[in-house]
């Protein structure tokens, strides 16, 4: 029995060292705080219980993201309007892009989630690790702390202002010129409404001619509907890679 219980205990342990490597690498300072950053690499599909899984630590980091980008974006843009700003700010915290960012800085890795469940959209795994991630790092670090991390660590490696302005982030417009040029009628569906931990969730199906050929689920209707015309346009053969990273 001695036997056995140092060998569990030595397989944890080693999981354990292993997880803490890893997430050293991926924040570049040790934690102090080594339990937080557990529970934000755990999924809900691993447990349902609010203190093991990363939902709760998901909404606190989307708000300090939203913070810090919108003041980044505030001082670097200091003669543009809150349109601009605003829609900057939607091209850089969107649901794809976070997600890329993520498999990136090696959320992949350790991200915690129930790979057998094939109903689970791992396409936004990662993007909400990282949500938690940062919400990890601000009960750890505090906030201006944590927003120095986000500049140095994400902000800056991952964001190319000068692209971003470049990109049309109304890529419906797109879909509605094919849509017009071939005789269509292009139409954006509510198929659900839904409530995710307090915030309203939309499921909006992008038709044509009355047939549906995407989809897109977000938390407002405007970037639902933007993720069912790209995921459109890729159907169609005319997404470009301006497209692909809206």
């Amino acid at each position: 029995m001695d036997f056995v219980k140092k060998f569990f205990t030595s397989t944890e342990e080693k999981a354990t060292k292993a997880f803490e490597k890893k997430m050293r690498n991926v924040l570049g300072f040790k934690p102090k705080n080594k339990e937080v950053f557990i529970v934000a690499m755990n999924h809900k599909s691993i447990s349902d219980k609010l203190d093991k899984n990363n939902e709760r630590l998901e909404y606190l980091g989307d708000a300090i993201l939203g913070s810090a980008v919108a003041e980044y974006l505030y001082k670097k843009y200091p003669y543009k309007g809150e349109g601009f700003l605003t829609e900057m700010r939607s091209k850089m915290v969107n649901r794809q892009r976070l997600n890329e960012i993520g498999i990136k800085i090696g959320l992949k890795t350790i991200t915690n989630y129930n790979k057998h469940d094939n109903g689970l959209r791992v396409s936004q795994i990662f993007g909400n690790a990282l949500e938690a991630l940062i919400g990890a790092v601000y009960i750890d670090k505090g906030y201006d702390k944590t927003c120095k991390w986000l500049y140095k660590n994400i902000i800056l490696p991952h964001f190319v202002m000068d692209e971003l302005e470049l990109i049309d982030i109304n890529i419906k417009n797109k879909l509605y010129g094919w849509a017009s040029k071939h005789g269509k009628i292009l139409d954006f569906v509510i198929i659900e409404e839904n409530r995710d931990r307090g915030r309203r969730l939309f499921l909006v199906a992008a038709t044509i001619d009355g047939q549906k050929i995407a989809e897109g689920k977000a938390f407002n209707k405007k970037d639902a509907s933007q993720i069912a015309s790209k995921l459109a346009l890729e159907k169609l053969g005319l997404l470009t890679e301006e497209d692909a990273i809206v």
